[in-house]
């Protein structure tokens, strides 16, 4: 089963993400923007969103994604870890929340990379 350590795995790779905690939970954060946070109970996690990808991604998939009341005006969503189909699918979304916050040097050095590879 997919877990917080599986999360922690991966962010970490990801190019310059650091771990802080903040509000008494982990959080992954790349030039210090956040881009996961891991709340209490670690059955889920929070990713930057667009709020007009986070409707249909909710409608598609409500029980993968929902968004409590309190962050209803934020451009995050949460994800039930247990729904998701793998861990590249965790991949996927965690690499997705950190394009949102990494600096252009960041994705075009990715960019560069991928177009590079093969």
């Amino acid at each position: 089963m997919i877990d917080s350590h599986d999360v922690r795995r991966i962010a970490m790779a990801l190019p310059e993400t650091v771990e802080k905690e903040a509000w008494s939970m982990p959080t992954f954060r790349v030039a210090g923007k956040m881009y996961i946070t891991v709340p209490d109970d670690e059955t889920s996690i929070a990713v930057r969103c667009p709020r007009h990808e986070r409707a249909e991604l909710i409608a598609a998939e409500p029980e993968k994604f929902w968004v409590p009341p309190h962050e209803a005006a934020s451009s995050w969503v949460r994800v039930r870890l247990a729904a998701l189909e793998d861990l590249a699918e965790l991949r996927d979304i965690i690499v997705d929340s950190w394009r949102q916050a990494a600096p252009e040097r960041l994705l075009d050095a990715e960019a560069g990379g991928s177009r590079n590879s093969g």
